[in-house]
């Protein structure tokens, strides 16, 4: 299993158990991936290190004082 935290905007665009599927966007030096259709977006990640997976399951949703976050698992 493969966990990955996403940032979200606004709060209440997904829940715990939805499954989602992401789009990959490759950069020069690393990969950013998006929960479709545009609910939050990825950190960058190295390109020896891509997602597999195109879907995943979210796992928990944090609220911080830096904004929302998306947990989501991937079977990989």
């Amino acid at each position: 299993m493969r966990v990955e935290k996403f940032k979200m905007e606004r709060q209440g665009l997904v829940k715990v158990n939805d499954e989602v599927e992401i789009t990959e966007r490759p950069g020069q030096t690393s990969y950013s991936y998006i929960i479709e259709p545009a609910v939050a977006m990825s950190g960058c990640i190295p390109l020896n290190n891509p997602i597999k997976s195109k879907k995943g399951i979210v796992k928990e949703l944090q609220h911080t004082h830096r904004g929302y976050y998306v947990i989501v698992e991937f079977d990989e």
